[in-house]
């Protein structure tokens, strides 16, 4: 896929942060985009401004440029009818974007179960289920990409975010294992990885964790300085455009990397996760974050 125009790319969570960044940029690179979440208001409205953007001298007529599904990919009907919704209005599919998800946090002696496998069905399985209903497609194409958005996290698991880390160190196995199965049929499969992104996924991961952050018990003194900890991260937060930049060129480059990361606190992370010591990474995390062994 050298160049996205009139290329036809499913993005899921669309309606803010990375998705709707990454909607906007390969709309401007001559993309025919569905966007995909469960919020149709969000949606709506950014469809209407790809639209009116597709109206200026030039563009492709904006009817055939975009479109907009609402609806939980955790429902096996509703990713059924995304694909065929995208199908009906554009024949083919050659990217999809696995984007969706969100984080739970708190200590894993004190999540509830169902709170663990709910993160693991939206991060994981119903990502794994949206790409089986795509690659048939891809593979009668004999071309297509399929971008999971995944985060240094995959590679770097932290304190009181081990579930949602879990879920991305799945999703580097998942992908890793799905780019020799498809390279057999001409499809790339890369994985991206961002860092901390300013992006409402904090909003909603403080929200959903809200219920164990606030009866966390011995861990309480623990939590409220992760918490200024997180806060004073954000000085080193990268943006939505920058990953959008990273997913774009996935998308477009001759021969993609498998893995791209982004911004560059990311790649000094992942660095160091890999040459120094476990035991030295280790006791470096913890101290930044504020955290001594007993």
């Amino acid at each position: 896929m050298a160049a996205l125009s009139g290329q036809v790319i499913i993005i899921t969570g669309a309606s803010s942060g990375i998705g709707e960044a990454t909607a906007r940029r390969l709309f401007t690179s001559g993309a025919k985009l569905v966007l995909a979440a469960r919020r149709q208001d969000r949606l709506e409205r950014l469809k209407e401004e790809l639209q009116a953007k597709s109206e200026a001298p030039g563009q492709l007529r904006h009817e055939n440029r975009v479109i907009s599904v609402a609806g939980d990919i955790n429902n096996t009907e509703q990713r059924k009818r995304l694909v065929r919704e995208t199908i009906e209005a554009f024949g083919r599919i050659d990217g999809l974007i696995n984007n969706a998800g969100f984080g739970q946090r708190g200590p894993v002696e004190i999540i509830p179960l169902e709170a663990i496998r709910q993160n693991f069905e939206t991060n994981l399985f119903a990502l794994i289920g949206l790409t089986q209903e795509v690659i048939p497609i891809m593979r009668q194409q004999q071309r297509g990409r399929i971008v999971n958005v995944g985060s240094v996290a995959g590679k770097i698991a932290r304190p009181f975010s081990s579930v949602y880390d879990a879920t991305k160190h799945a999703l580097e196995a998942i992908t890793d294992g799905l780019r020799g199965e498809m390279s057999l049929f001409g499809i790339d499969v890369i994985l991206v990885e961002p860092g901390y992104i300013l992006t409402e996924f904090l909003q909603t991961s403080n929200r959903i964790s809200a219920p164990m952050l606030a009866n966390s018990g011995p861990y309480e003194p623990f939590l409220s300085d992760f918490a200024r900890l997180s806060e004073r991260a954000k000085s080193i937060a990268g943006h939505p455009e920058q990953i959008a930049e990273l997913i774009s060129r996935a998308l477009t480059e001759k021969r993609p990397r498998f893995r791209y990361a982004g911004p560059r606190h990311a790649l000094v992370f992942l660095a160091m996760k890999r040459f120094l010591p476990e035991r030295i990474f280790d006791y470096l995390a913890l101290r930044q974050m504020g955290l001594k062994r007993s």
